[in-house]
């Protein structure tokens, strides 16, 4: 019997290598248990498609077609101003195969597409047996159109004497100590209708200057990335309508600075201060919120001040530290979520559905800084609330709508690994041992775990599980060699770039002396006459050029090791053997891989790389349920573009027209 229910479970950088770990250490139950009800290779792995990051990843298990095929090569694409600017890629208008969820939606199978940042949005498919919630961007629901606001840390103290909001002012979980008047820059208020600029891209077709000179710009490194601060006076509470005699006050600054919020911190029936109430003025007898000392407290419902209107918005809180005798008191405030925002549902009333069952969409959390405490009080807790929510969500839909076919993302991992993984390995800059940082890692798994759970219970309705990721992530041994600006191609020759009237370089090409150039991860153009607007190179020569690229690269030694820091090198023909290639000018003439141990996190390795601290580049895949054999281990190597068809095989409809792959037979009933 043809099964006729299947539910993607899809976790954005989940590690098959540590997956195995923390199954055989007892820490993942609930995947362990899945794993005896269902196949997988012993090593839980998917062997990846390259470049082996999420938006790419993430279409090819929607299409069973790689990069070179689907068209989607990367985050960024190339746009036709040149190599010094690129273009949103999360756009299914971009994506030139046919995803499966049109397949199901076709063949007359009810099919929810959440969240899954691969060509899934807008919809594809105008089938009203297809529904589609958001896919603009991986990490939460709603983030590219409904935050307004970043999160920050407001400190209060006896001995503040002026209210400050300082933007971008602690990268090391330190709050600075500044003693000037309350401070709002222009980045400050024009953070108040905060937004994100790469869903613009996506929606207009536009493009952006992107070109980084350097690892630091080129990778975003959450655990170095600065948050804003509020210092505050505390002091005894005066004018409120309702203050106890022995409360004292401060004042939350919120939208940058534009709402301000009078609190109180409260004494308990010991006399300790140990709760923050937020008031929306002192006139107001009763609190907006009453937050308790350490309690992750979510949806706090409040205001934001947005292109000069009030809009009702969510965020998270949490009451880091309150001093008992009151002189001090430290809070985590998240971003703030807009309540009313319906554009990315489809169909709109979806968003009702979640909304009133469930509760509004929580905003992410990338504070953390190298700082315990922020990453384990802040980071990990309000991506476990919100892994939480994402599970009440979906299982709502999947009662009220009553679908057959649901594919799922969710990011939690993927997030903690940009904010934790650099550190698993000891680094000269590392603020904690690194196996603190090993630990609040396994965190994050933990709570993968109890998401996994949730689902469990859907087997004994007869639905097929698959739980898989897009790729994971290494802890690499040596610090990445960088390609692009003032980077490896520089240094040889090839790239060059124009020079301030000291000599320094500066932000931009010398298009007249460079030959080459590194845009983005493992893609090298050849600045080609008469397809590039500023094209030196004559086509004839172009062989020849790529030979001498490719034999610089492989004899280019780190200066540290000595050893190579490519693991290969290749012409965009020859790259099709590795799912690329084959297509300008989305793909490189020269398409290379880091090697082993000079890569970082994923995307720039080969997907079967392996790095410290037991993680790995290449995704994870296991099945269970009705169609899947039960406790059985293949050998067959697993590939991402399989996904498809294996879910194809088991929904019993055709596979997609540019499907590449082929069922996973050995697994199946």
């Amino acid at each position: 019997m043809t099964n006729k229910k299947v539910i993607v479970i899809g976790i954005d950088g989940m590690d098959p290598r540590l997956t195995r770990k923390y199954i055989d250490e007892g820490r993942m139950p609930a995947t362990k248990k899945l794993l005896e009800l269902g196949s997988a290779r012993h090593d839980l792995s998917m062997l990846g498609g390259h470049p082996c990051i999420t938006p790419p990843m993430w279409t090819t298990m929607a299409t069973g077609c790689y990069a070179n095929v689907h068209g989607i090569t990367d985050y960024y694409r190339n746009v036709p101003e040149g190599h010094e600017y690129q273009g949103y890629n999360l756009d299914s208008r971009f994506c030139r195969a046919e995803q499966l969820w049109n397949v199901t939606a076709e063949a007359g199978l009810k099919t929810l597409v959440y969240h899954w940042p691969g060509s899934s949005w807008p919809p594809t498919s105008d089938s009203p047996n297809l529904h589609v919630i958001d896919g603009t961007q991986p990490a939460v629901l709603n983030m590219g159109v409904a935050q307004v606001e970043e999160e920050f840390i407001i400190q209060a103290n006896v001995k503040t004497t002026e209210l400050i909001f300082k933007e971008k002012a602690s990268s090391d979980g330190n709050i600075p100590c500044v003693t000037t008047g309350l401070k709002l820059s222009e980045e400050a208020k024009a953070s108040v209708a905060l937004h994100d600029d790469t869903l613009n891209l996506s929606l207009d077709g536009s493009s952006m200057l992107f070109l980084p000179l350097n690892d630091a710009e080129g990778c975003m490194i959450l655990s170095e990335y600065p948050f804003n601060v509020v210092l505050s006076p505390l002091q005894d509470a005066k004018d409120w309508i309702n203050a106890p005699e022995d409360a004292r006050e401060f004042t939350l600054l919120l939208s940058g600075g534009l709402i301000r919020r009078p609190s109180l911190i409260l004494k308990n029936d010991q006399g300790i201060y140990d709760r923050v109430a937020i008031y929306k003025s002192k006139k107001d007898e009763e609190p907006i919120i009453v937050l308790e000392n350490n309690v992750f407290t979510p949806e706090v419902i409040d205001k934001a001040y947005v292109d000069d209107k009030f809009v009702t918005v969510n965020r998270n809180m949490r009451v880091l530290n309150i001093d008992p005798n009151g002189n001090s008191v430290k809070m985590w405030v998240s971003a703030a979520m807009k309540n009313d925002v319906d554009i990315l549902f489809h169909p709109r009333r979806l968003y009702k559905i979640i909304t009133e069952n469930v509760g509004f969409p929580p905003p992410a959390c990338n504070i953390g800084a190298g700082d315990e405490q922020l990453i384990r009080d802040c980071m990990i807790k309000n991506w476990d609330y919100t892994m939480q929510w994402t599970a009440d969500a979906i299982l709502t839909l999947l009662e009220e709508e009553d679908y057959q076919v649901v594919f799922t993302q969710a990011h939690n991992i993927d997030a903690l690994g940009h904010m934790l993984l650099r550190y698993l390995k000891e680094r000269e800059n590392s603020k904690l041992p690194a196996e603190l940082y090993q630990e609040l890692f396994a965190r994050g798994y933990e709570d993968t775990d109890k998401y996994i759970a949730r689902f469990l219970p859907l087997l004994d309705d007869g639905w097929d599980i698959i739980l898989l990721s897009d790729h994971a992530q290494v802890t690499s041994e040596n610090e990445k060699p960088y390609f692009a600006g003032t980077g490896i191609l520089y240094e040889l020759g090839y790239t060059a770039l124009v020079k301030d009237e000291k000599g320094n370089p500066i932000k931009k090409i010398d298009w007249e002396h460079t030959t080459a150039i590194a845009n983005r991860n493992g893609h090298i153009y050849i600045n080609l006459k008469g397809r590039e607007p500023h094209g030196i190179v004559d086509p004839a020569d172009k062989y020849e050029l790529e030979e001498k690229l490719m034999t610089d690269l492989y004899g280019y030694k780190d200066k540290k090791t000595g050893y190579r820091v490519v693991s290969l090198a290749l012409r965009n023909k020859d790259a099709v053997h590795f799912g690329m290639g084959g297509e300008w000018p989305q793909e490189g003439d020269i398409v290379f891989f880091d090697a082993e141990g000079y890569n970082t996190d994923h995307g720039d390795s080969l997907s079967t790389t392996y790095g410290c601290a037991d993680t790995s580049v290449g995704p994870i895949f296991i099945a269970a349920g009705p169609s899947f054999k039960k406790n059985f281990e293949t050998k067959r190597i697993i590939r991402q573009i399989d996904v498809t068809p294996t879910m194809a095989q088991i929904l019993n409809v055709r596979m997609p027209n540019e499907c590449e792959g082929a069922p996973v037979y050995q697994i199946l009933k």
